[in-house]
């Protein structure tokens, strides 16, 4: 390994004439690269170089790169036509969501209001039955007063009567007859 680095570090060295420790002389020679000597070879490995590297890439890798990039640029299109598709769903569904909600919206409402109406006809033939109920009730009531007042104006009648009688009889002393009494009581 010694031996190859020395021999890369000769390689490498600045050319011209030297003395070398040691006691040699070395002859300067330019650097090959810079040599015209090895110009010749040099442009016939470069072509080589150049032609071998353009057909790899030209071939076989620049095609394969290129179809990579054709089935990338596929695959996100076709992603881009699906999000879109997808979008397009999604709104549509949420359209369809929409118009469904104001529809049950508007049924439930229409509901509330035939349910609100026959429960107000319900209570109101419910108050009217009542009301009925309460009316007979009533006038039963004051048919029942009204037969108690008149049995109480006849007692009452017939009191003041033996009363007014026997007021008159104490104070005159002659003897009245009942139905005058009631005509007198009547005449006021």
């Amino acid at each position: 390994m010694l031996n190859a680095i020395t021999l890369i570090g000769l390689y490498l060295a600045p050319t011209g004439s030297k003395n070398v420790p040691g006691g040699e002389h070395i002859e300067e020679t330019p650097f090959p690269p810079f040599d015209p000597t090895y110009f010749p070879s040099q442009i016939f490995w470069l072509l080589v170089s150049f032609f071998i590297l353009y057909f790899l890439l030209s071939k076989i890798f620049l095609p394969k790169l290129s179809w990579a990039i054709e089935e990338r640029s596929a695959k996100i299109s076709d992603d881009i036509e699906n999000a879109e598709r997808m979008q397009r769903l999604a709104q549509d569904a949420e359209t369809s969501y929409t118009e469904s909600l104001a529809l049950a919206r508007t049924k439930s409402n229409r509901v509330a209001e035939t349910t609100r109406q026959a429960v107000d006809a319900e209570l109101k033939l419910e108050m009217d039955a009542e009301n009925k109920k309460a009316s007979i009730k009533a006038k039963a009531a004051e048919d029942h007063i009204k037969s108690i007042r008149n049995n109480a104006m006849k007692n009452l009648e017939i009191v003041a009567s033996d009363v007014a009688q026997t007021a008159v009889e104490s104070l005159t002393g002659s003897k009245v007859k009942i139905a005058e009494v009631k005509k007198a009581i009547k005449e006021g």
